[in-house]
């Protein structure tokens, strides 16, 4: 047995329904034999619950577990940064698309959970700014809002939610006609969805009894969606939308942010094949860059400054991607928002795509 593996100690029980899976405060468990990993042959430490009679391992208690190409997680994860479609990774790393898409929602739903469980529970002291990030999902016939929220000062992504939006702007007739039958088919996205969304995002950042100010620009709908946010007081400053995006601009943090997304996202080009098929895969992906911007990646390229995490005093250092994949994160063990589970466990749906796959397995995250 390797030292790492005899310096492990099981920091829970795995089994959600035990009672020392959330709190593991005098859990018992025993050594049970081991078993060799097929991938490189290494020998693996299997244990037993005392308690509820679970078997589990190491492995139980890595981010690649179940995974069959464990060593491709990390890399397609920095590589989806690099602006690189699904295909693009998959010739790149020698694997088919479709292995490309499964380790990228598992690194998009360790990011989420990872989030989840580090982000700040107490209202910011720091203005949040509020803005929506529109792309496509299928085709550019289905419109996409990310509602964003991020610090005003720290530039700390603190939530993302989705929103349906029709598609909008210059079209031919051909076009409209088009969007007529698409919507006669599949249904028409909801008119106030972005209100919706916008509140959901805030409701994580702001609890009930607390105040703040959110800064955004003049979308009709966000008025709408702060008059839902009962229980807070809030301060809304609003600055045009057609103002210049620069430094100066109340609303350059998430303008910045948003820059970055589709800097580095090959998927959000304004015009590409690389697109989501799927909405619930734009998300993961989108988790895997709020990581990314928070912990990850300094405030300057050129300056440094410390992450946004940082400013905040949650980190002392800008994390590396090994750090942040050390160990996997539960869902079962953290408290996640409506909207952060429906985005965890796949449910957000495609309206072109009825039967897409949710995240149902019962071990693997």
């Amino acid at each position: 047995m390797s030292a790492p593996e005899q310096a492990f100690r099981p920091p829970h029980c795995p089994n959600p329904s035990c009672e020392y899976h959330r709190n593991p405060t005098g859990w018992a468990y025993k050594r049970d034999g081991f078993h060799f990993r097929r991938f490189d042959g290494r020998r693996i430490q299997r244990y037993l619950c005392s308690h509820c009679g679970r078997s589990f391992s190491t492995q139980t208690f890595s981010t690649t577990y179940w995974l069959k190409r464990p060593d491709l997680l990390l890399p397609l994860l920095k590589t989806s940064l690099a602006c690189a479609g699904l295909r693009q990774m998959a010739r790149l790393h020698g694997v088919s698309p479709s292995t490309v898409a499964l380790q990228l929602g598992r690194a998009g739903r360790h990011c989420l959970a990872y989030h989840e469980h580090r982000r700040p529970r107490t209202p910011p002291t720091e203005p949040v700014v509020v803005d929506g990030f529109e792309t496509f999902e299928f085709s550019q016939y289905w419109v996409t809002h990310l509602n964003t929220v991020v610090g005003a000062e720290s530039h700390y992504v603190y939530a993302t939610t989705v929103s349906e939006l029709r598609r909008k702007g210059r079209m031919t007739r051909r076009q409209k006609e088009r969007r007529k039958e698409l919507e006669a088919r599949f249904g028409r996205p909801h008119p106030r969805s972005i209100e919706q969304g916008v509140c959901e995002a805030l409701a994580q950042v702001l609890p009930e009894g607390s105040t703040g100010v959110i800064r955004s620009d003049d979308h009709k709908q966000y008025p709408p969606a702060l008059l839902k946010l009962r229980g807070r007081e809030i301060q809304h400053e609003i600055t045009s939308s057609k103002a210049p995006r620069v430094p100066q601009n109340p609303l350059f943090p998430v303008n910045l942010y948003h820059l970055l997304l589709r800097h580095g996202g090959g998927n959000h080009k304004r015009e590409t094949i690389a697109f989501s098929k799927r909405n619930q895969a734009m998300v993961w992906r989108e988790a895997i860059h709020r990581i990314w911007r928070n912990h990850v990646k300094q405030l300057s390229e050129r300056r440094g400054g410390g992450t946004p995490a940082m400013v905040l005093g949650m980190n002392e250092a800008p994390l590396s991607w090994e750090k942040i994949l050390k160990e996997r994160v539960f869902p079962s063990r953290i408290e996640l928002p409506a909207p952060v589970s429906k985005a965890y466990f796949g449910r957000i749906p495609t309206r072109q795509l009825p039967c897409a796959r949710a995240h149902l397995l019962s071990y693997a995250s």
